[in-house]
């Protein structure tokens, strides 16, 4: 069956729990919303609708609690898919450039907070073991604690993966190669947009 994003997950997750401890009498959607955490129960037959195309879910018709779960439905424990919304430089920054597309993650790697993968291009964080082509998962985060890999955008308008550190003129972002020297900035010029907390690598042509 196709990967599950993070919300289809949780509302799957939340409809099979009600079958199992309800005698399989299905929830409404406003039972699912409560059960996932939304105020709203707007957004739970677009989920619906998706997870029927899926193939995850069934639907009968002519009855108020309808929802069934297909016979067998497996859910993988495995992964996930995120928004790989771009390319970030390890090297010298240039703008982020947004690609709508998804790529699959193992749910262990997923952040607390909104989480994201950005492709990375060159070579100057190769120290940390990130390698042009690689992928890094960012849990979006407007701070950093010294030494943490972020995502740093420059100037408001050029985005870069380094090391970040505070010292007496600012804000430092260091790279991961010696070939390359560490970029100071003043600390208004410098956002946070989120912080590396994993790293995938594909092998093979990139």
């Amino acid at each position: 069956m196709t990967t599950l994003t993070r919300s289809e997950r949780r509302v799957l997750e939340y409809i099979r729990r009600h079958l199992e401890e309800n005698h399989y009498e299905s929830p409404s959607y406003e039972e699912i919303a409560r059960g996932v955490g939304l105020r709203s129960a707007s957004n739970i037959q677009a989920h619906i609708e998706k997870l029927m195309a899926k193939g995850y879910l069934t639907k009968r018709r002519n009855s108020h609690r309808s929802i069934e779960l297909t016979a067998p439905t497996t859910i993988s424990p495995g992964s996930e898919e995120l928004p790989l919304v771009g390319r970030i430089a390890a090297g010298k920054p240039i703008e982020a450039v947004l690609d709508y597309e998804t790529i699959s993650v193992p749910s262990d790697m997923i952040g607390r907070n909104e989480t994201y993968v950005l492709r990375v291009r060159g070579d100057s964080m190769i120290e940390d073991h990130v390698l042009d082509g690689d992928y890094v998962i960012i849990e979006r985060k407007n701070r950093a604690r010294d030494g943490e890999m972020v995502v740093a955008l420059v100037n408001k308008s050029e985005a870069t993966l380094k090391r970040f550190y505070r010292d007496q003129n600012g804000v430092r972002l260091e790279p991961a190669n010696p070939a390359y020297t560490p970029m100071h900035y003043a600390e208004e010029d410098v956002t946070v947009q989120g912080v590396v907390i994993g790293i995938l690598r594909k092998y093979g042509k990139h």
